[in-house]
């Protein structure tokens, strides 16, 4: 039997669970980070007529436009002051990866105080898919993610994450997929832990779904936002009534594990996350993804396949959506992503059991851009590689409770005396 590794730091210091901003200060207000009632509350008392707010609006959410000039029903006496006010420059591009044969393309873009973020524009037939950042860093410290080495350095304005969406819309309607494609969908999978920067974010998803002039209009099904399991925010985002698609990093169905692999497991155990994202399914009606990286010899044991089909089966039928994800190696790294039997074998038991089960599309490996990886760059990859080189002989298995199926485990099945 293969040993399991152990999910440690390589070496040096174990990174910490964060939630305190390195940097603190934030950007000018712009248009985005205002509801429309807010915008025309300042544009009165600028000494012009509200209407003149929506219309701002309506060229921003309707047209992606941010620069006065170009609106021409807009006055051009005061297009100076309404672009000082509403439009300060907030992001800027710093360069573009392209992978997957043109369809993916990775951007890094530069903050007002230099921060930097990456966002990933992924081409679908018929439509455009965007992953978009919340933090800068992420303080979640998760060993395996090349954006939890890297630490929090600071929560993004509500417009520093719009911003990210209406440049990427019109990249996509530029024609760089060989046509002008429509942005539908988008998932809150880039750098941070949405759930952390809650405020920012809420306001970020109700500029995406309100109609214009308050926001682009995109369908709240289109919308996926992920999190490794902050309950709390999770029951207030389901009392928000957005209806957006509810991801939970799991990675791990055992308290035993996880609380390695994701260190707020400290905090709330699989148990009270996963009955959380249940509530969240039957407040909102929307099934839930549970987030799974597939990590050779650390979690995919079949005996955990079998172990999540069975808590997420007794917490009821259908409400759950399982995404395995090949692990995407950090640079230097001694994990791997599991070999294609031990991934067949995982999906097949979850599969077995009457859990719908998808394995996810891994693009932008090349480019850093897959899950887990942005920001990849920031990491010190010599360092790390040195970490590396070093932790091959300290890297433990895990002999006893956790290598082999535990003693008492409940089998994973269909049945009618699970709750529907």
């Amino acid at each position: 039997m293969a040993k399991q590794v152990q999910p440690r730091v390589e070496s040096g210091v174990q990174p910490e669970l964060s939630f305190v901003e390195k940097r603190k200060g934030k950007p000018p207000k712009h248009l985005a980070d205002l509801t429309l009632v807010e915008r025309k509350e300042l544009m009165e008392s600028l000494g012009y007529p509200a209407f003149r707010a929506a219309q701002l609006s309506k060229h921003y959410f309707t047209h992606c436009r941010r620069d006065t000039a170009q609106m021409s029903d807009v006055p051009a006496n005061i297009r100076d002051v309404c672009q000082t006010t509403f439009f300060p420059p907030l992001i800027s591009k710093v360069k573009e990866q392209v992978a997957d044969k043109g369809k993916t393309i990775k951007t890094l873009w530069r903050l007002y105080d230099g921060v930097v973020v990456e966002s990933v524009l992924m081409h679908y037939p018929n439509r455009a898919t965007l992953c978009i950042s919340s933090q800068a860093g992420c303080g979640m410290a998760c060993p395996f993610c090349a954006t939890g080495q890297a630490g929090l350095t600071r929560n993004l304005t509500t417009a520093e994450i719009i911003e990210q969406l209406r440049e990427n819309m019109l990249l996509a309607q530029s024609g760089v997929f060989g046509q002008p494609v429509r942005l539908s969908n988008i998932v809150f999978m880039g750098m941070g832990e949405p759930m952390a920067n809650y405020k920012a974010v809420i306001g970020a998803l109700e500029r995406m779904i309100q109609p214009a002039p308050a926001g682009f209009g995109i369908s709240a099904r289109n919308i996926t936002v992920s999190t490794v399991g902050l309950v709390p925010a999770i029951d207030k985002l389901a009392a928000q009534d957005l209806a957006v698609t509810l991801a939970v990093s799991l990675h791990a169905p055992d308290d035993g594990l996880r609380d390695d692999l994701i260190p707020i497991n400290s905090r709330f155990k699989v148990a009270e996350l996963l009955d959380a994202a249940r509530r969240y399914f039957v407040k909102t009606g929307r099934r839930v993804s549970i987030e799974y990286a597939l990590i050779k010899d650390m979690n995919d044991h079949q005996w955990r396949a079998e172990l999540l089909a069975y808590e997420l089966n007794k917490r009821g039928k259908g409400w759950a959506h399982v995404n395995p994800i090949p692990l995407n190696p950090t640079p230097g790294s001694i994990w791997t992503a599991s070999t294609k039997q031990a991934e067949k074998t995982f999906v097949k038991t979850l599969q077995d059991a009457g859990i719908s089960t998808t394995v996810r599309d891994t693009r932008g490996s090349d480019i850093d851009g897959a899950c887990g990886q942005l920001a990849a760059e920031a990491v010190d990859r010599e360092n790390v590689a040195r970490r590396a080189a070093q932790a091959q002989a300290a890297v433990e298995a895990r002999l006893s409770a956790h290598q082999t199926r535990p003693q008492n485990l409940p089998i994973a099945r269909v049945g009618s005396d699970l709750k529907d």
